[in-house]
């Protein structure tokens, strides 16, 4: 089903705000500051150009879905800093419509519970105007018919399957993180470009991983490489030999693992098949490159291995600025986009003069690209109340959404592990680019 093309767009933004929010209890405990304010409400409206436009409270009110638990738990820390910073400098500029942002958060989960659509009933009940999240595309999938359904802005800072680009959303999902097929580009130059011609993926089964491979593998071939043999695995299963087993028999120059949290199950396989990272080239991406799920392993097991993490270079004094929120916080993944994610929405409703969702998504477009450049919520806000188009560029890197709710352009980074079995905070490279269909 196609996405909702830009007329189309307002369109059902306008209609989807008619829906009225079900308060609905569930969810766990909120974690984070929750600050105490009346939520807003999505006022009825018609699609009618005769009808008065949705309305919210002026209290702008902020929910996450982000990983606290399950397999993308380790993405959860650094993407709800993102959001508390960007709410805390937001606030501290004076607010939103004149009121301090309320803030929610919530746990996502993964896709092998039901946390996630609890959270959403929550963050629903509490009348939230946007939510941001959630990190995997497939939970993503799993809520955003009950989010926008009630029309309330989606905003996930880490979806990256190209599922989202054509999906349909009333017009009101968006995202700061660039659709796979930019990541896969990336990634399939790098393998050939290191001169693999011969290469074996083990991708998990589902939109994520399926799509990520397929684009992997269209590009590697492209520039002259030959994927040998890819294998589709079930993330939930015991163990991962007979998959392994299929790669090796093939006998590729390189492997790329396309994965979450089970990916150190895959890793410690390919050990114990002799396929190690000093004997075969390992490739990964941004699901499965982490701090910290390999620490375990023998020091210099993940030597070399490159991967791809969407998002330009955060600039240490942002990193700065989180530590001193998580002083924990050793990993930036998502981080930056999250960050942006809050600011743009909160830019949104100042824009609209007006918190609703239907609102918020109507301006999203508008204050990331076309006026004057600006990086920060104050300055940005003061550009507006100054009656000035505005651009925001985030520390994500050029946020200007298309007409589909996407990024326009944006930049993959490429990075490498050392002998500690974790990647360095600086990438080797930045490549940017533009979201092509």
């Amino acid at each position: 089903m196609n996405r909702i093309a830009p007329m189309g767009r307002l369109l059902a933004v306008a209609a989807a705000a008619s829906l009225a929010l079900t308060a609905c209890g569930g969810g766990g405990d909120t974690a984070g500051e929750t600050a105490a304010s009346t939520a807003p409400s999505a006022a009825t409206s018609t699609a009618a150009s005769s009808a008065p436009a949705a309305k919210g409270d002026g209290t702008l009110t902020l929910g996450t879905v982000l990983p606290q638990t399950g397999s993308l738990a380790f993405l959860g820390p650094p993407e709800f800093a993102g959001v508390d910073q960007a709410v805390k400098e937001i606030n501290e500029a004076g607010g939103v419509l004149g009121k301090p942002v309320t803030k929610v958060h919530t746990d996502s989960g993964d896709t092998t519970t039901n946390i996630a659509s609890q959270s959403v009933d929550k963050l629903l009940g509490q009348k939230a105007d946007a939510i941001i999240g959630a990190a995997s595309s497939s939970v993503s999938e799993s809520i955003i018919d009950k989010i926008t359904g009630a029309g309330v802005v989606q905003f996930s800072p880490a979806n990256t399957s190209d599922k989202f680009t054509t999906i349909e959303d009333n017009g009101l999902y968006f995202r700061t993180a660039p659709p796979d097929k930019l990541q896969g580009r990336v990634l399939g130059d790098l393998i050939a470009a290191d001169g693999n011609d011969t290469v074996g993926i083990l991708a998990m089964q589902d939109s994520y991983g399926s799509g990520l491979a397929d684009q992997i593998t269209k590009t590697a071939e492209a520039a002259g490489a030959s994927v040998v043999e890819r294998v589709d695995y079930d993330p939930k299963a015991a163990e991962f030999s007979a998959d392994v087993a299929k790669i090796k028999a093939k006998n590729p120059k390189a492997v790329v693992l396309i994965g979450f949290e089970e990916g150190a199950k895959v890793v410690a396989e390919l050990v114990k098949q002799g396929l190690t990272a000093d004997k075969v080239k390992w490739y990964m991406v941004d699901g499965n490159m982490s701090n910290t799920n390999y620490l375990k392993m023998p020091k210099g097991t993940l030597t070399g291995v490159k991967g791809t993490i969407p998002g330009a270079e955060a600039p240490e004094e942002f990193r700065d600025k989180l530590r001193k929120l998580d002083p924990k916080l050793d990993d930036f993944t998502y981080a930056a986009e999250s960050y942006d994610a809050a600011n743009l929405i909160a830019l949104a409703a100042e824009a609209a003069k007006d918190d609703s969702g239907a609102s918020i998504a109507g301006k999203l477009a508008e204050v990331s690209g076309g006026g004057e450049k600006c990086k920060s919520f104050k300055e940005c806000v003061d550009l507006l109340k100054a009656g000035k188009d505005i651009d925001y560029d985030g520390i994500s890197g050029p946020v200007e959404f298309d007409a589909n709710g996407d990024p326009s352009v944006a930049t993959i980074g490429v990075y490498q592990y050392g002998d500690d079995n974790k990647y360095a905070s600086k990438a080797l490279e930045y490549r940017t680019g533009k979201i092509e269909g």
